[in-house]
């Protein structure tokens, strides 16, 4: 259950961070400000910790000297006696060990400088109990292997037991003792125990400091954000609501600043939209009703005319070659305004609103064989085939048979009507999904940006080209309008010189969403364009 809710609550996650103006706002100005804090703090305790050990390093190497001149002095004072060797070792090193377990600090003792047998290493040296003088780094070591002076470094001071494991600083200054000028180097361990403690509790701070900080700066750009977001949500909604239709939503204009003036303009913009819309819509109306009503009232003066066209029609044989001629365009031209009509009357319907399917299982393949018989006259006279490339078996559809055949007869005319020679092909295929028919002809083609616009009405790719078919322009318009009815698609292609193709694909089940069609809507013999 855990593993099946993480990656929906990741989702949401997503989903509000690319629709929350406001929490991308907020997120990015806190990184922003954290980074600054970080470059601000960083550099801060860089320059706390530099400034903690430069006055460590200050102090301890003045204390080491004040240690070294003390012993001097004792050595001094102790030349007098008769004191061996042992005894002003045991002098020089017994008191400083003392002071630094008081002080705090380690002390090592080797030499003689120049005596490769008396090294820390060689078990040659005294130091403080307890102390691992491995502590002693050997570069200092090496700094010492002669007379030099006072020298320092940083290392971590260690014990034998291995409880103790801590950084520090060394000093290293040598002293003569009397007995035979003999030179010994004294090595001043100094724990950072109290520097790094500082160090700490300035980091404490300073993070503490950062976080108040950075929750500060998100309320603050929260609260800010929050201003100018708010109104632009309230402007989203009434946006939302004048695109659903409810052309009379405003917004609520307050105060004098520049939102509210945004939000006059805004309201003025609905308000002319609102007009403009009512017109158009109005306009609409009466255009639709005008187209209606004309069709409508057309179809009684053409059914008179209709029946005196017959009579002469019929009579042609008994008139001279000119009125004969007459009367046969004439019967034409009422077939053709006849058909117009009818396409004018349906186009109202669609407007209307009031088609509607009678949907039944189609075979597209049945639907395809009997378009080509319905138009192999019109073929004939153009010299052109039509011939169907079709699987044996069925392509099922849920549609309504009339105006599937209908949208096949229009492409198949249409693509006589442009072939001017060669052969129109029928395709036809199907799968678990979809059933498609798609129309190819070999005729002058279509322009590039024309395939967008064949479905207008009354639109035509050469005006100056004559028609041949008798059509009123509004074929492929109403097999689009019969097509969405379906909720299928209706797609075309064409190339100037290599022909065109029109795809019609239907769902299997009335209603059912599409996402591919069994056929390609290029054609699998199409050229490739020339660059």
């Amino acid at each position: 259950m855990a593993s099946r809710s993480l990656p929906a609550a990741v989702h949401r996650a997503l989903t509000f961070w690319r629709r929350s103006i406001q929490a991308r706002v907020v997120v990015s100005t806190v990184l922003l400000s954290a980074l600054v804090v970080s470059i601000v703090g960083w550099f801060l305790l860089q320059q706390t910790r530099e400034g903690l050990l430069d006055h460590r390093v200050t102090a301890v190497v003045a204390e080491a000297n004040n240690e070294t001149a003390e012993a001097r002095t004792r050595l001094r004072a102790a030349s007098g006696t008769d004191m061996d060797y042992a005894s002003q070792q045991r002098e020089l090193i017994e008191p400083i060990i003392q002071r630094g377990s008081t002080r705090g600090f380690s002390v090592v003792l080797t030499g003689p400088v120049g005596d490769s047998d008396n090294q820390i290493a060689d078990e040659g040296a005294k130091f403080t109990s307890g102390l691992d003088t491995s502590s002693v780094p050997a570069s200092l070591e090496r700094h010492f292997a002669e007379v030099a002076p006072t020298a320092w470094t940083y290392t971590r001071i260690r014990t034998t037991d291995g409880s103790g494991d801590q950084p520090g600083i060394v000093v290293g200054s040598q002293v003569k003792l009397p007995s035979d000028s003999s030179t010994y180097t004294l090595y001043y361990l100094f724990p950072l125990d109290e520097e790094r403690e500082t160090l700490a509790l300035v980091t404490r701070a300073l993070l503490t400091a950062a976080i108040l900080l950075l929750m500060l700066v998100a309320g603050l750009t929260w609260l800010v954000t929050r201003q100018v977001v708010t109104p632009i949500r309230l402007a989203r909604r009434v946006a939302e609501r004048l695109a659903a239709g409810q052309l009379q939503e405003r917004l609520k204009v307050s105060g004098e600043d520049d939102l509210a003036r945004l939000a006059t303009s805004f309201n003025q913009m609905a308000s002319s939209l609102q007009r403009q819309i009512r017109q158009l819509e109005e306009l609409s109306r009466v255009q639709r009703r005008f187209v209606s009503d004309v069709s409508h009232e057309l179809r009684t003066p053409l059914t008179t005319v209709r029946m005196a066209g017959d009579v002469l029609h019929d009579a042609r044989a008994d008139f001279d070659p000119a009125t004969g001629r007459a009367a046969e365009l004439l019967q034409v031209e009422l077939d053709r305004f006849e058909t117009l009509l009818v396409d004018l009357l349906e186009i109202s319907r669609f407007d209307a609103g009031a088609a509607v399917l009678d949907a039944e299982d189609v075979n597209l393949v049945d639907v395809a064989h009997r378009v080509v018989d319905m138009t192999r006259a019109l073929a004939g006279q153009r010299g052109v085939r039509v011939v169907v490339d079709a699987p044996a078996h069925a392509c099922l559809a849920e549609a309504d048979v009339r105006r599937v055949e209908r949208i096949v007869r229009n492409l198949v005319t249409n693509a006589i009507d442009h072939a001017e020679s060669g052969d129109v092909v029928l395709h036809v295929a199907g799968d678990t999904h979809s059933a498609a028919i798609a129309v190819r002809d070999y005729g002058v083609g279509l322009a590039p940006g024309e395939s967008a616009m064949v479905f207008n009405r009354f639109w035509r790719a050469d005006p100056a080209r004559a028609r041949t078919s008798g059509g009123t322009g509004l074929g492929l318009s109403i097999s689009l309008e019969d097509t969405h009815l379906h909720g299928g698609w209706l797609q075309a292609w064409g190339r100037l010189g290599q022909g065109a193709q029109f795809r019609l694909t239907l769902p299997r089940r009335a209603g059912g969403a599409l996402r591919q069609s069994p056929l390609p809507l290029v054609p699998t013999d199409a050229a490739e364009p020339v660059a």
